[in-house]
């Protein structure tokens, strides 16, 4: 079994994570002492930090799986198993950001595990991919 994960993508995500959570204590740390939140300020803040942190780190958990049996593709938090034999087709055209994977009745999945800006690493994981595709 092999799996592919995002690698630029994932550091990016949770370093973006990081960065937001620094940057708001600092500007609590730099506002003047008069300036006080209330409770339901800092759950609101806390709130969109938390959906935020959800939504980089559905990005970064993205993979594609490929066994015997075919790929588990896990986009966010959405998660697809298609047998080799369903597989019509993987590509990836010019300036495209990811490969889109055609099965079934012309249905697409993209394959966001899979980033162009990984540059070589994604070229060769879509050749390996091809090449299972029986």
């Amino acid at each position: 079994m092999t799996t592919y994960r995002p690698g630029g993508t994932r550091i990016i995500a949770y370093g973006v994570a990081v960065v937001i959570l620094v940057v708001a204590f600092a500007i609590g740390a730099a506002l003047p002492e008069n300036i006080v939140f209330t409770g339901s300020q800092i759950g609101t803040l806390v709130v969109i930090y938390l959906g935020i942190v959800v939504g980089l780190h559905g990005i970064a958990r993205s993979h594609v799986r490929a066994s015997d049996a075919g790929l588990e593709i896990r986009n966010g938090y959405r998660t697809h198993a298609i047998a080799w034999s369903e597989i019509r087709g993987i590509s990836m055209p010019p300036g495209a950001p990811w490969p889109t994977l055609l099965h079934g009745d012309d249905e697409r999945i993209m394959l966001f595990a899979l980033q162009r800006s990984d540059g070589p690493r994604t070229a060769k994981a879509v050749d390996e991919l091809v090449r299972r595709i029986r």
